[in-house]
């Protein structure tokens, strides 16, 4: 599991920030690759990078202001231009449908793949099956704005094959139907359950992906124990009154909200153009002076989601 930033920015592109979109790539867990939010430009981030379009097939949208929606016809359009034939689900407040088809129809764009939609209403699951749920949470930024909170199921423990060598039970055919915990007679007549045989499970990874709020305990609450934290960070602790106007948070909030979950790690986004240089390293800085495991990043990082050992 992989997380890139393809956006960073906020309200308008700048020379060194395009505008809000993430891709958590699932490409050894699914071979899936999913996007939350869809900024102008992003079909232009994405040829700079080794993601491929076709394997986009979950798009999940915070909110519908359009620095986080506008790059969603290009990219629909393009996707299908490159290879992508598989369907699409889009998930996202009560009006994405409509923005969508009304772009598409408009544009006479036709799409080779059909189109899902998810219009999301009130808090609750909006995604599971055997191996993710993503669980999103209404937050507070003067317009429907939602958070995301994707956990990963378990895996199963490793098989004790030492454990099995020291029982005399011999390698083969045995050891697989013994991973998956069946109970099997050996040919010497003893009978074994694989559940012996398994080592304790491995947690799964959560990682929580905010859209733009002001600093409220829903964010908190959804973030709870996460592996990673996408936190917006529009302005500086020096503009909490502006932040608090605009309904957006400080690096100082997600800071906060970052210590107050228990996350791990906390990635700061959604960055002001009118922080450069210095400016941009303070975020950081006063981030870290409260949550030290705090990173602001820039278009195009990316890191690894490794499992916990």
């Amino acid at each position: 599991m992989k997380i890139q930033f393809l956006g960073t920015g906020s309200g308008v592109p700048s020379t060194n920030r395009n505008l809000s979109c993430i891709a958590l790539k699932l490409l050894d867990e699914r071979n899936d690759i999913w996007l939350f939010d869809c900024g102008e430009g992003t079909q232009q981030r994405i040829l700079r990078t080794t993601l491929k379009p076709r394997k986009v097939n979950k798009i999940f949208i915070t909110h519908l202001h359009g620095d986080h929606i506008f790059g969603l016809p290009g990219f629909l359009s393009s996707r299908a231009f490159q290879g992508g034939d598989t369907p699409l689900t889009i998930y996202g407040p009560k009006g994405i449908k409509d923005f969508v088809l009304t772009s598409l129809r408009v544009s006479q764009s036709h799409l080779r793949y059909p189109i899902f939609f998810h219009e999301i209403e009130e808090d609750g699951v909006v995604f599971e099956d055997k191996t993710f749920k993503v669980t999103c949470a209404k937050l507070a930024h003067g317009m429907p704005s939602y958070g995301f909170r994707i956990e990963e199921a378990d895996y199963v423990g490793e098989l004790l094959v030492e454990k099995l060598k020291a029982d005399n039970i011999p390698a083969g055919p045995l050891y697989g139907k013994l991973k998956n915990g069946q109970t099997v007679t050996l040919p010497d007549g003893r009978t074994v359950n694989g559940n012996d045989y398994i080592g304790p499970s491995v947690k799964g990874r959560t990682v929580t992906i905010l859209g733009d709020t002001k600093r409220t305990p829903a964010s908190t609450q959804l973030a709870m124990n996460s592996d990673v934290l996408v936190h917006e960070s529009t302005f500086s602790k020096d503009n909490q009154k502006i932040a608090r106007d605009y309904f957006h948070s400080t690096c100082v909030d997600a800071a906060k909200v970052a210590k107050e979950s228990n996350s791990s790690q906390l990635y700061l986004t959604h960055i002001s153009s009118r922080y450069v240089g210095k400016e941009q390293a303070q975020l950081q800085n006063d981030a870290q002076a409260i949550f030290p495991n705090s990173t602001l990043v820039h278009d195009y990082d990316e890191f690894d989601i490794p499992l916990s050992k």
